[in-house]
């Protein structure tokens, strides 16, 4: 299933010293030399054990909808790239630049949630519980804090891309692992993520095989759906109002042209998917969580003037499109002509029911110990 992945050999002795390094953390806190603290309240964690996308917002984003009708929910992250350090609790003030791209995003998105990025996550965790009792969260996500063990979670998810599985990856630099990937064994639910919508039977099998779980351990399988195209500056419309917006249909019948610009680590699925409905598209890649500059919106611009024909789009991500409302000042052409494509997650072989089974009972089941405690 996972695609060439390409190792860099010549690398392989400075990942031996790296892994010398990581091991020797990881075992400083299996023999309790360095403290990992623990809470009363659920605490989820959703990470990886690779640099790149793996797909953690739209996973959080999963759990946030399934938890969100029954529980205060509160997303804690380390705000990756922000231009501010130390607590923050978002609120109508907060921007990219405060909080993270990331977790503004899902601030726009949920605003019925709490929000906040610490790098230190206990201390992050302890000003969540210290908030007022009315709304303090009863459900605490970790995002992207597999490798911060100070914290120990109630649950621990970890997600592998389906096109750069953990088991035939390297150690950082020759490749791309943070860690080695038997450390799988501190998850107790494995996603192998971004699976193609044609995937074989066969390959579910030998993913699960390769992979060697643990009986404690679940698996799943998650592709990605997109929603319909949102205008990016939508005079303050809700950003979760994906019902709006055009399909990626109408691009395919109207013979649209699309520029796709994107600052995300892996975004050669959308460019897959794009293409299904745009033959005719040109691609402006930036690194993940890029910054946009006022260069980079003159090289955009530059790009769309250059593409023929007047039925033409840009098209970013959700995660994109927030740090390009930092620019009111855009040209206004391109203003009108910026969409985003919100994504989802599907749960394959029709799992979707017992995933959600296995978190709701986990969060029952801490909730009912701490009041029994």
């Amino acid at each position: 299933m996972a695609g060439n992945i390409k190792i860099n050999k010549a690398l392989l002795p400075l990942s031996w010293i790296y892994g010398l390094a990581v091991g020797l953390r990881n075992k400083l806190f299996d023999w309790k030399l360095l403290p990992a603290e623990e809470f009363s309240v659920p605490v989820i964690c959703i990470g990886n054990i690779t640099v790149g996308g793996t797909g953690k917002t739209p996973h959080t984003e999963y759990l946030i909808r399934l938890l969100l009708p029954e529980y205060k929910i509160a997303v804690l992250s380390r705000g990756y790239k922000r231009k501010t350090s130390g607590y923050i609790l978002a609120d109508e003030q907060s921007s990219c630049a405060s909080i993270g791209d990331e977790p503004y995003q899902m601030f726009r998105k949920f605003p019925e949630i709490i929000v906040a990025v610490d790098s230190n996550r206990r201390r992050g965790i302890r000003n969540l519980l210290a908030l007022p009792e009315e709304i303090r969260p009863e459900v605490i996500l970790l995002d992207d804090a597999f490798q911060h063990r100070y914290v120990k979670p109630s649950l621990s998810i970890l997600l592998t891309d389906s096109n750069r599985l953990i088991y035939e990856d390297k150690l950082l630099p020759a490749g791309r692992l943070r860690e080695p990937a038997k450390n799988k064994s501190r998850a107790e639910i494995l996603i192998v993520t971004k699976c193609p919508e044609d995937l074989k039977p066969i390959h579910y099998r030998v993913t699960g095989k390769a992979l060697d779980l643990y009986p404690y351990q679940s698996l799943f399988f998650t592709s990605f759906r997109y929603g319909n195209l949102i205008p990016v500056f939508n005079s303050g419309e809700s950003t979760a109002n994906s019902a709006a917006g055009k399909s990626l249909q109408s691009i395919q019948s109207g013979k649209s042209r699309v520029l796709l610009v994107s600052g995300i680590a892996s975004p050669q699925h959308l460019i897959d998917e794009l293409h299904r409905y745009a033959p005719v598209m040109e691609v402006l890649s930036f690194p993940d969580h890029h910054h946009f500059s006022i260069e980079d919106l003159k090289k955009i611009k530059q790009t769309f003037d250059r593409m023929q024909g007047d039925n033409k789009l840009i098209v970013t991500t959700e995660k994109d499109a927030v740090r390009l409302l930092d620019f009111p000042e855009m040209d206004e052409l391109l203003k009108k002509s910026l969409y985003y494509l919100p994504v989802e997650v599907v749960f394959n072989l029709d799992e979707a029911p017992l995933f959600n089974q296995k978190i709701e009972t986990h969060v029952r089941s801490i909730k009912a110990n701490s009041i029994l405690a």
